[in-house]
């Protein structure tokens, strides 16, 4: 495969890049500080179209392919990882789903107002008992006259603070665990569905993560996403395309940790030099370069496959676990190299040393991935 991108995936990166620096980083730390949902900044994003960057432009979107979609979102997370997850729940987990699945009239309703900015989209797949399990779902939809009751609560579901639409996965026969889920698009306006308890986390914060109360929620039967017992099924080819997001969010947050190292180990001076100029300095260096870019190199291989039209779990799961683990070390050394420079609350080290550790957990632990992984090898 090619590692030099196209003229057109550059020049959707440099768009990206651009707003990153001028408008994201900026409000960074704020974003950080506050915990709130920078609603303006996704305004702006969908209208340079990173909300909905692989969604058609007959759609609202970009047109982009996957490429270009993870090199737009490494540039925003090395401004700001809470931005770049909003753009890829709303992109990778809400608008290419119902692009994929979606009814007409669905896609009528919504796709357009997601790709653009106009709605922000959410997803509701994790469970206080179904998260690495996620077939096991307690949230049960009951047919009723022509439609479905939806009864149960959902947890840690991003971009929910500021949502218009959410894809809601309940179980219609709990006898069939996985082939008995099932995908429906709620308004978040449904009567029924409330919000509850911001989560006060430890980094990615402004992400809007709330729990969802579905107390009898009652849709019509043109909700449903795809067909009944379908919905585990498009859970995972949803989470393929998420996990090469993450990885790509996690690469600008190793990045942005190792653009802090080297500028600080060269400003530094230790015993009459820069302390850039030691060779344990520079070999936490050239390890955090290494172990990044090799992580690069399998986000590119899992998204040029998806934009081939292949399915990419494996790939997709080794980007996500590989970019992971390499941006938490480069988190790690670049705190190391900055010691209590960085360590000082407020510190965009410290920001980002907390922000990447999410990145080893949401939508599939380091551990998941692994069994992805090992079930393909074992094959």
């Amino acid at each position: 495969m090619t590692v030099t991108p196209t003229d057109r995936q550059a020049a959707f990166a440099a768009r990206a890049r651009q707003f990153a620096e001028a408008e994201v980083a900026p409000r960074a730390a704020a974003i950080d500080a506050d915990n709130t949902f920078p609603r303006d900044l996704v305004a702006r994003a969908g209208a340079l179209g990173l909300m909905g960057a692989t969604i058609p432009e007959a759609w609202g979107g970009a047109g982009q392919d996957e490429v270009a979609y993870v090199l737009a979102l490494e540039a925003i997370a090395r401004a700001s990882a809470t931005v770049a997850v909003i753009l890829s729940v709303n992109t990778s987990l809400v608008a290419e789903t119902l692009l994929r699945h979606g009814s007409d009239a669905q896609r009528e309703r919504w796709l357009r107002r997601l790709a653009t900015g106009a709605s922000v989209g959410a997803f509701a797949l994790s469970e206080a008992d179904a998260g690495s399990d996620a077939a096991n779902q307690q949230t049960v939809a009951v047919a009723d006259q022509g439609g479905y009751r939806l009864r149960g609560r959902k947890v840690w579901v991003a971009n929910a603070a500021a949502a218009d639409v959410v894809i809601v996965f309940a179980s219609t026969r709990p006898d069939l665990r996985g082939r008995g889920i099932s995908a429906f698009l709620v308004p978040m306006d449904a009567p029924g569905l409330s919000r509850h308890g911001l989560e006060d986390s430890l980094g990615v914060r402004g992400l809007g993560c709330m729990d969802l109360v579905l107390d009898d929620v009652r849709v019509e039967a043109d909700h449903l996403l795809g067909g009944a017992g379908q919905g585990f099924a498009i859970a995972r080819e949803a989470l393929d395309g998420g996990r090469v997001a993450i990885a790509a969010q996690a690469l600008g947050v190793g990045e942005a940790s190792l653009a802090e190292a080297i500028a600080y180990a060269k400003r530094r001076v230790a015993f009459g030099q820069p302390i850039a100029s030691y060779q344990a300095i520079q070999f936490m260096l050239a390890d955090m370069a290494t172990g990044l870019e090799a992580a690069r190199m399998l986000t590119w291989r899992a998204a040029a496959a998806r934009a081939r039209g292949a399915r990419a779990t494996t790939e997709a799961s080794m980007a996500k676990l590989a970019a992971s683990e390499a941006a938490h070390a480069a988190a790690d050394r670049a705190l190391q190299i900055l010691a209590s420079e960085g360590y000082r609350h407020g510190a965009t080290v410290e920001r980002l040393f907390r922000d990447v550790r999410a990145t080893e957990i949401y939508q599939g632990t380091s551990e998941v991935q692994r069994m992805i992984i090992a079930d393909a090898v074992l094959a």
